[in-house]
């Protein structure tokens, strides 16, 4: 995808005394007092900021938080905690700007932080007089924000039209490369990962990766689904027994094109769903009627593990098994495990994703780990994402 970039333009020195405006994602969790729980979405807005200002630009920075009511400001909806933590990570005043559509006050050199973007009416729905007021506050329009690249938005679509110029900030330049890298020209074997709890949640993703992929692993009550689909009894297991047949026409799908879905060969199974339960390794063939699956089998572990060791490419979605439990944790910590330790680039997304890679500690090993949630879903099932389509288009003249 071709596609102008935030530090091209920096290097041609065209960002000197130009009004920048970037959409950042700047959306992140707090507690009931209003402080911020977890600020890596603004650490990781950081460096496209100071590059801006680096370069002698006057720097707009926006971004939606939480779901506020178009046209009505509540104090709740305030990005007022954002500015704060920008000011010191920046080591320099980060003013809040409110009521900025028609016009704000910034020289070269400076950084103000506009108002959460969607309080102004006709953002979610991408007004065109919207976009139109908002081009005309910058020079150069800057979306790094990946995140929201999967809505067509007022910040995110609306103003990359009208913009003098648009282009991708470092970090959803950095997805755009690695989501390239990973499925578009991807080394291969390439083994993608999906687990969940439902295949109606994936399904289309299951269905797309299987004309790409030559290993598609699948966990979680998804992977139940295919167990059944396979002719094997799950006891009492979530899964969703009318898409079986879905289920079965992607592992024909695989094995048409020489490729496979693992299914796994044990299970840990317990007759509770709680973090104290029994858990009992079973063979997959054993599963007893009033038995939960809550993990896959160490012998399944450790034949995914194999698999992901020999790729060239892995693409993770979910964990495996029940992993905030630790009796069921076994499972998904031998895949990161494996993952961690395999010479294929990877590019892990996805919340529960995010939460395993934590818990043990492979940030380090893994290629590249998207924040995107529903734009890295979007990704895997093939679609065209609204605010690279648009960023791609204004490259292209």
């Amino acid at each position: 995808m071709k596609i102008l970039r935030f530090t091209d333009l920096i290097a041609q020195g065209q960002v000197k005394a130009r009004r920048v405006f970037i959409r950042a994602d700047l959306n992140v969790p707090q507690d009931d007092a209003g402080r911020i729980t977890e600020d890596t979405r603004i650490r990781a807005s950081v460096p496209c900021i100071q590059m801006a200002l680096d370069a002698g630009a006057a720097v707009m920075v926006t971004s939606h938080l939480g779901r506020p009511t178009e046209g009505e400001f509540k104090p709740e909806d305030s990005l007022a905690p954002v500015a704060a933590r920008l000011s010191e990570l920046l080591g320099r005043p980060v003013p809040l700007v409110a009521d900025w559509v028609d016009g704000v006050d910034v020289q070269p050199g400076q950084v103000v932080l506009l108002e959460n973007c969607r309080v102004n009416k006709g953002e979610k729905k991408n007004s065109e007089e919207l976009a139109r007021r908002m081009a005309r506050l910058c020079d150069i329009y800057v979306n790094d924000a990946f995140g929201t690249a999967h809505r067509a938005e007022g910040t995110t679509y609306g103003i990359a039209q009208f913009a003098p110029v648009a282009c991708a900030g470092p970090l959803l330049s950095a997805e755009i490369d690695a989501i390239t890298k990973a499925l578009a020209s991807p080394k291969r074997p390439l083994v993608a990962i999906v687990a969940g709890s439902k295949v109606s949640t994936k399904l289309t993703i299951l269905q797309s990766l299987a004309s790409k992929v030559d290993g598609l692993v699948v966990g979680g009550g998804i992977a139940n689904t295919f167990l059944l689909a396979a002719g094997l009894k799950i006891g009492k297991s979530l899964a969703e027994p009318d898409l079986v047949g879905e289920a079965r026409a992607v592992i024909e799908a695989m094995k048409a094109r020489g490729a496979a879905v693992p299914i796994p060969v044990d299970v840990v199974c317990a007759k509770a769903f709680a973090a104290d339960a029994a858990a009992t390794v079973k063979a997959a063939t054993e599963v007893a009627d009033d038995d939960l699956i809550l993990d896959i089998g160490p012998q399944t572990a450790q034949m995914l593990a194999d698999q992901l060791l020999a790729a060239g490419t892995i693409v993770w979605n979910g964990p495996v098994g029940v992993f905030e439990f630790d009796a069921f944790a076994q499972g998904t910590e031998t895949i990161a495990r494996a993952i961690a330790r395999s010479p294929a680039f990877s590019i892990a997304g996805g919340g529960d994703t995010l939460a395993a890679i934590a818990k043990y500690g492979i940030e380090g090993d893994i290629g590249y780990i998207s924040t995107g949630g529903g734009a890295f879903l979007e990704v895997l099932e093939g679609k065209t994402l609204p605010a690279l389509e648009i960023l791609s288009r204004r490259a292209a003249g």
